[in-house]
């Protein structure tokens, strides 16, 4: 997805403060050599200039921050020129000091690097598996146009528990939105093995109930191959998820809900929670379902919109601690397409929390068109 004007404009806003920052060393320079020019003589320049060195390990390349020690060290040499110093031990020895900031800028300014490295190298594997778990939809399946959005809450992060996949299936376009419970690497692993049961069962399985049991029957043996693990963490993994199929000939959308938020039809400007008659337990919980999955039916006609999401739309919160409105608020966007209702969807989260998500965000959009496309 193309970056949004808010990404733009924040990448902007980064660059002119680094810039700014990548000019401190050298005002830090500049103000030592002027306090050293204009001041008495017994008001040293010291501290900015080291603040200078220090500053530029931090902010600058391997050959600023030299640059900046041999240009501390000249000034405070030339200091003692235009002072006639030269025999002044003090200043020797605070020249001494001055040369050891320098060596130690320049060290630790190798260190960063070193760790920058590194963590580039880490986020490079974690754009990985992104591509590798949470790969885009395609942008058209059938008679139905396809969008995703997904949102970390922490700003380096790349991948969570959220999930979200659509293919196209001899019985019509499947949908999966999902919520795996809690954090860290083990709801990354339970993400990835619902995934890949959908994408495997999702083209056979008959109907949505026998879909939802197939997936069901994937996260029970998935958990039953960590019986170890302390506090049974695995087995508590559970997920909330909503599956929907569009039929290719029918003009309606049929969903069944494991414990996630209704879907929101949008249609001719009206919103409506498909609520569900009979609710199911979130995916693991499986033995808590007594008389099978349930298949609500909703109209679905061309130029309608179907909006997944994950709980962490509805709960991000403003400065007062109210929830975001999503059905109100999504309601003048309906008739967009789907990658501008969820252009539109990104900059109101943001700006709504004030820029502080608290949870990942996941969403999906399927837009019926009269007509399919020939490119898949």
């Amino acid at each position: 997805m193309a970056r949004s004007p808010e990404e733009r404009g924040v990448t902007r806003s980064a660059g002119a403060r680094g810039r700014l920052l990548a000019a401190l060393p050298a005002l830090l320079l500049l103000i030592g050599l002027l306090i050293g020019l204009f001041t008495p003589i017994d008001i040293r320049p010291d501290a900015f200039l080291a603040a200078a060195m220090i500053s530029a390990a931090a902010l600058l390349p391997l050959w600023g921050t030299v640059l900046i020690g041999v240009g501390a060290c000249s000034v405070f040499v030339g200091l003692m020129v235009y002072f006639n110093d030269l025999h002044d031990a003090i200043a020797y020895s605070e020249l001494a000091s001055l040369s050891a900031i320098a060596v130690f800028a320049a060290f630790f300014n190798r260190m960063l690097g070193r760790r920058a490295h590194q963590l580039l190298q880490v986020r490079s594997v974690a754009e990985t598996a992104q591509l590798a778990v949470l790969r885009p939809v395609p942008r058209h399946l059938g008679h139905v146009s396809l969008e995703s959005l997904y949102l970390a809450a922490a700003a380096e992060a790349r991948i969570g528990g959220d999930l979200y996949e659509a293919i196209h299936t001899p019985y019509g376009v499947r949908l999966l939105i999902g919520d795996v419970r809690g954090k860290g690497l083990i709801a990354i692993q339970a993400a990835a093995e619902l995934l890949s049961a959908f994408r495997e069962a999702a083209h056979d399985a008959p109907d949505l109930p026998h879909l939802a049991c197939r997936l069901e029957t994937s996260m029970s043996r998935y958990a039953s191959r960590y019986p170890g693990v302390p506090g049974s963490e695995i087995a508590e993994r559970f997920i909330t998820a909503l599956l929907a199929e569009i039929p290719d000939e029918e003009p309606v959308v049929r969903t069944v809900a494991c414990g996630h938020p209704p879907p929101l039809l949008l249609h001719h400007g009206e919103v409506r929670e498909l609520q569900p008659a009979d609710p199911s337990p979130p995916l693991n919980l499986g033995m808590l379902v007594s008389d099978g999955y349930h298949v609500d039916l909703a109209p679905f006609h061309p130029g309608d919109q179907l909006l997944l999401y994950t709980d962490g739309v509805t709960e991000t919160r403003d400065r007062s601690g109210t929830f975001y409105p999503l059905a109100e608020r999504v309601r003048s966007w309906s008739a967009e397409a789907p990658h501008q209702l969820l252009d539109h969807l990104h900059r109101d989260l943001i700006a709504y929390s004030g820029g502080r998500l608290d949870d990942d965000i996941a969403a999906l959009v399927a837009r019926r068109r009269s007509e399919p496309l020939s490119l898949r």
